[in-house]
């Protein structure tokens, strides 16, 4: 397996067009595979060039190739409400399909976690429209469990879906 490496994305050059590229090949994938998740186009410069000012937005390449990315959060309100500081929030697992090699997505979870373990905080969270069994069956197979539901997330543009709410507990 090509060794995955991890850059902090910038508010600038390339990156936040490169985010949207991913976040929309991602969404297409999921579309054609009927997996109602994300929907090309939801998701601009904009959106990733406030991430990247208020978090963390993360890069995984390999072979000299940009192969996924994710957003970490440190608080996550519109699904998790108001918490103490004991989480980071993992948002918008993106692999490159035809890019990525076997793994990636795990690879990113890894990288969040000990990211998150680093920052003190003890627990990974997460959450993913309740409708998406084999997102579900993905997450749980990575060490996280279910520990809840949100009826009621507001997303873009004030739409309003159910997600399912996980978290995995940090070695310390």
């Amino acid at each position: 397996m090509d060794m995955i490496t991890f850059r902090l994305a910038r508010d600038g050059g390339d990156d936040l067009a490169a985010l949207v590229g991913l976040y929309d090949g991602a969404a297409r994938w999921m579309r054609t595979r009927g997996i109602d998740q994300w929907r090309p186009g939801e998701k601009d410069v904009e959106h990733f060039r406030l991430r990247v000012r208020d978090g963390e937005v993360w890069f995984a390449e390999a072979a000299g190739r940009t192969v996924g990315g994710f957003e970490l959060w440190w608080r996550d309100e519109p699904a998790w409400g108001l918490q103490p500081p004991v989480a980071g929030y993992l948002h918008r697992l993106m692999v490159d399909r035809a890019a990525a090699p076997a793994g990636t997505g795990r690879a990113m979870l890894r990288h969040a976690e000990q990211r998150i373990a680093a920052a003190g905080r003890e627990l990974s969270r997460l959450d993913c429209r309740a409708a998406n069994p084999r997102l579900h069956t993905y997450y749980e197979g990575a060490g996280y469990t279910v520990v809840g539901k949100q009826p009621a997330k507001e997303g873009a543009g004030g739409a309003r879906y159910a997600v399912t709410l996980f978290e995995k507990r940090l070695a310390a």
